[in-house]
């Protein structure tokens, strides 16, 4: 009887794991099919450009969805996340994190740098020898690091100059040399995506100031957590879909790829790039990790494996923000007010793999062109792409524009990098991947470094009887269990910020 019992409470322990993680079992099993289904599409059938769209539809309603959702999450989580926290507690914690990402960014420039100065995957190769993809983004260093590389240059009319004309006549030709020098002027332009770091910027503001508002911004932020609730409600029925989303989606990349060949000429330096990303997610992370919270950083890893698998798939950190969002506080149960506060901020500045990877880059560009670095430049390198990473927007093929900026400020030919585009859709998604999870190790870590403030934050909001938002004695026995944040005059309901679904670490 006991063996048939514990055999019986096993086969429910397994129908309960499938229950909880199935979304995350369906994710995986769909990038399988996808594979699958790419590969048959591509050898046996012969699609047009436009029926390779139709086919990979499915895919972008998925990417379209979950953009659609960002806007709403960053606004509502920012703003309830700072004005939960009193504005001494919120600057702590954004310098800790702050502080964090740069750090984690700076390790991975210097792992990049070690790598590929170690391998010599440009050495043996010669540039002429690698097919060129794309064209070269018209951006400066300047420009990109002030954010007005999504606006565009446009030349101002020379003046008409009396004078010092010199004509030389080369028949048929006819030039005229003029000592004038080009000026520009900036003319904005319309670009695909959101100012995330300056809605951030607002966001805290905005969160500060209602949360010193007292009675009359309460409102205001009762609407802000009512939407942030909705939203994930919304989140929680766009991940339904995904499992769908994501096997259109890889299998119409598949299909999308016309050279195969250029895999093996790149093949010792996306081994670079990989191995980078492979050392600072599964060694230096883990260890940072390790060293501050003293928990397993593994089971920490398992737990944000959904949120891994979506950003390797649709290659963005802020599309994959809902689901990082939700990974983070129900499978990890991270307090709500570090989640809202660190994890917008993460998505928009850390950039561990775009950094590591442009540091590999820059240099394996040098090495096809035999162009040799001194201590100084290769200083340069690890200085520019990890401040052009923080510049990068959290969306595919960001880090080609960065690039360019890494370039140029060692002298490196910019139209080089065409020859790493065909091969950056498939090592942007491990990038992105590596990304997020430096996010949620952050969202950690801080919440350790944190505990002393929040838990001071709890015990003012039991017995601060002099704050107008401390719930009434005459309150139901069910409403008296709710407790509050305090921020000068305002709170929040404290079972929203700390109630989580019982989920498996898997």
């Amino acid at each position: 009887m006991d063996m048939m019992g514990k055999k019986e409470r096993r086969g429910w322990d397994f129908k309960g794991l499938l229950k909880r993680n199935w979304l995350l079992i369906a994710t995986i099993v769909s990038v399988l099919l996808g594979i699958g289904l790419g590969v048959v599409v591509r050898e046996y059938a012969s699609l047009s450009h436009l029926h390779k769209q139709y086919f990979g539809f499915p895919g972008e309603i998925l990417m379209r969805m979950l953009k659609l959702v960002i806007l709403p999450l960053i606004i509502s989580s920012m703003i309830t996340g700072v004005a939960a926290l009193d504005s001494e507690v919120s600057g702590k914690i954004g310098l800790r994190a702050v502080v964090y990402y740069f750090s984690t960014t700076i390790i991975a420039v210097i792992l990049g740098i070690v790598l590929v100065m170690t391998i010599k995957p440009g050495v043996s190769q010669e540039a002429e020898h690698i097919d060129r993809t794309g064209t070269t983004p018209n951006v400066t260093t300047v420009d990109t690091l002030l954010d007005l590389y999504k606006t565009k240059r446009k030349e101002l009319e020379p003046p008409k100059v009396k004078g010092n004309t010199t004509i030389t006549m080369f028949p048929p030709l006819s030039t005229t040399v003029m000592n004038i020098t080009k000026d520009y002027k900036i003319v904005g332009s319309y670009s695909d995506g959101i100012n995330v770091l300056g809605l951030i910027v607002f966001c805290v503001a905005f969160g500060l100031v209602i949360g010193k508002m007292g009675e009359r911004g309460r409102i205001l932020l009762e609407f802000f957590d009512a939407l942030n609730e909705a939203t994930m409600r919304l989140v929680q029925i766009i991940m339904c879909y995904m499992p769908v989303g994501i096997l259109f989606l890889i299998a119409a990349k598949i299909i999308e790829v016309e050279d195969w060949e250029i895999f093996r000429k790149m093949g010792l330096y996306m081994v670079t790039v990989l191995s980078g990303l492979a050392i600072h997610s599964t060694i230096c992370l883990p260890l940072i990790y390790f060293a501050i919270v003293r928990k397993n950083p593994y089971t920490f890893t398992l737990g944000m494996a959904q949120a891994l698998v979506t950003a390797l798939m649709i290659s963005s950190s802020s599309a994959t923000l809902p689901v990082t969002f939700r990974c983070a506080e129900e499978n990890l149960r991270i307090d709500k007010r570090i989640t809202r506060f660190v994890l917008p901020v993460g998505a928009t500045i850390n950039m561990d793999g775009t950094a590591l990877y442009e540091a590999v880059a820059a240099i394996f560009i040098a090495q096809l062109n035999d162009y040799s670095l001194d201590v100084g430049q290769i200083v340069t390198i690890s200085i520019t792409a990890t401040v052009a990473s923080i510049g990068a927007a959290g969306v595919p093929n960001a880090g080609l524009v960065t690039m360019v900026i890494v370039l140029t400020a060692v002298g490196l030919p910019a139209n080089d990098v065409t020859l790493i585009v065909a091969v950056d859709w498939l090592l942007d998604r491990f990038r992105t991947m590596i990304n997020v999870l430096g996010d949620a190790y952050g969202a950690g870590i801080v919440q350790k470094l944190s505990r002393r403030e929040l838990e001071r934050m709890d015990v003012t909001s039991d017995v601060d009887v002099t704050n107008p938002f401390v719930l009434e004695t005459t309150l139901d026995d069910e409403e008296c269990e709710k407790k509050s944040y305090v921020n000068g005059g305002f709170t929040i309901d404290k079972t929203d910020a700390i109630s989580f679904t019982e989920t498996s670490q898997f």
